[in-house]
């Protein structure tokens, strides 16, 4: 799942230390989820978007996946 966590972070002047301590999550999380290797419970996501003032979905970028016939 891609997101747009370093560009909010960016545009805000936040550190990944920053939002963190906001969502009580520690540092690596962040960096994992900027990586995308890691995908947030929903209630995580939710406490990721609400710090930027944003609806999940334009902070986490979900993709449809193809399903063959």
């Amino acid at each position: 799942m891609n997101n747009r966590i370093r560009e909010l972070r960016a545009k805000t002047g936040m550190t990944q230390d920053d939002l963190a301590r906001r969502v009580q999550v520690r540092r690596e999380t962040i960096v994992f989820l900027e990586k995308g290797t890691y995908n947030p419970s929903l209630r995580l996501a939710w406490e990721v978007a609400q710090v930027f003032g944003l609806p999940i979905e334009e902070v986490f970028l979900f993709e449809k996946k193809e399903t063959g016939t």
